[in-house]
């Protein structure tokens, strides 16, 4: 899987883009109503305890909008934030401080929402097992939103469809021979990783010894989780997954299981609240 990066020509286009559906077609109207050249010191705070993130779309966002403004960080990207902690000062124009200041405090909010809510998951299971992401994400969004499964601690699951084979149930049912469609995949891996989703221990039984990397165990009680690890740890890495909350990823981790995936840390993380104080 490619390595996420986040260069910055990459965040200044996105930035471009979340500008023009802001500002498009007549640009901020009401803060067109203040004085010109009016220059103010900002304070940019969080009102929640966790992982910050998302720091650098904040400086070029206003640096899109003024080069002028400057923007003094004061938190660590990826380091943990308390409740009222100063993240950044940003002085300036304040009619271009408002302008941007929605699109900056949306790129932090969510990035920081993201690592927040991977880092609750990773801390539950410690060493245990390592937190994974999944495909689902925002569309066009998937390289930032990875990227703050990364900064809470989490590992990246394949970037795209490109990426590794991962044989799915209905890959499964569409083929209906399981063994068959892993060999195809073990004579076309190449370098790829190959990842069989099995669903039951009669699955697995059948499989067992085929050279291909990983099993994802989708959502199977913890009984058979604990029987299908043992009999796949010594040939397999292992991976469950399927509506694992904060509530039961502990004892999922407790199976033995080398990967735990889940999805809501990117389709359902809540944003992180911070606030620009003038």
């Amino acid at each position: 899987m490619p390595k996420i990066k986040l260069s910055k020509n990459f965040i200044t286009n996105v930035c471009k883009l979340a500008l023009n559906e802001d500002l498009y077609p007549s640009g901020d109207i009401t803060s067109n109503l203040l004085k010109k050249n009016t220059i103010i010191k900002a304070n940019l705070l969080t009102n929640q305890a966790g992982v910050v993130g998302g720091l650098d779309f904040v400086k070029q966002t206003f640096n899109l909008i003024d080069r002028t403004i400057k923007v003094k960080i004061k938190k660590k990207e990826g380091s943990k934030i308390k409740k009222g902690n100063l993240i950044a000062i940003i002085e300036g124009n304040i009619k271009n401080i408002l302008i941007g200041e929605r699109v900056a405090l949306n790129f932090l909010s969510h990035i920081s929402g993201i690592a927040t809510k991977t880092n609750c998951f990773v801390n539950k299971v410690g060493k245990k097992s390592k937190i994974c992401c999944t495909r689902k994400t925002i569309p066009n969004l998937r390289v930032v939103q990875k990227y703050a499964v990364k900064l809470g601690g989490g590992v990246n699951h394949r970037f795209n469809l490109s990426d590794e084979y991962l044989i799915k149930d209905n890959h499964i049912a569409a083929n209906k021979d399981i063994r068959e469609i892993i060999k195809r995949a073990i004579k076309l891996k190449k370098s790829r990783k190959i990842t069989v989703e099995i669903d039951n221990i009669n699955q697995l039984r059948k499989i067992v010894g085929l050279k291909f990397d990983r099993v994802l165990f989708d959502n199977m009680k913890l009984k058979d989780l604990r029987e299908g690890i043992k009999i796949a740890k010594k040939y397999y890495e292992t991976e469950a997954s399927g509506n694992i909350t904060l509530k039961t990823v502990k004892k999922v981790s407790k199976t033995g299981v080398d990967r735990i995936s889940v999805g809501s840390i990117t389709h359902s993380a809540p944003s992180l609240d911070f606030k620009l104080e003038i």
